[in-house]
């Protein structure tokens, strides 16, 4: 048992390692004091219906990339897709409490998340998740983060 809870907590850790990657681009914030998330009126996508809840490969297939896989854990599979135009993160989860508890973790990163039935893509270019969002449905969550913001500056 101990060896199970290594491995979870090995893949959740690694999870984590690679959000300020994906979110290493992001202005973090859009003025909105809020604390949390601000999702997006959903969007209608076609394609959604195959997608929710998907595979890795099957949403990396709708968004027109081959995912490489990097975690393959009890709790979440994550692949990273690399293209010309982008680099993005996709992770589904076998349960919705798992996603849930990776949206409060990264809650302290900020960001813009692109989130669905059990699945999340977080890219470099938060722009490209409008794009993303029209070919799998889902809402797009601005998280806040954590940390100080900037003060008014002395004159």
């Amino acid at each position: 048992m101990p060896t199970v809870r290594l491995i979870r907590g090995t893949a959740l850790a690694a999870s984590l390692a690679f959000l300020p990657l994906a979110t290493a681009c992001s202005s973090g914030g859009d003025g909105d004091a809020s604390a949390g998330s601000k999702p997006s009126e959903m969007s209608a996508a076609p394609a959604a219906g195959v997608v929710a809840p998907a595979k890795v490969e099957v949403i990396a297939s709708l968004t027109g990339c081959k995912a490489k896989i990097r975690i393959e854990a009890d709790e979440l599979r994550q692949g990273l897709c690399h293209t010309k135009k982008v680099d993005y993160l996709i992770t589904t989860f076998p349960e919705e409490k798992y996603k849930q508890t990776w949206l409060d973790s990264a809650a302290i990163y900020g960001g813009k998340y692109l989130v669905g039935s059990r699945w999340i893509v977080s890219a470099k270019e938060p722009e490209m998740l409008e794009g993303f969002r029209a070919k799998l449905g889902g809402t797009i969550q601005q998280l806040r983060g954590i940390g100080p913001t900037p003060g008014p500056s002395a004159s």
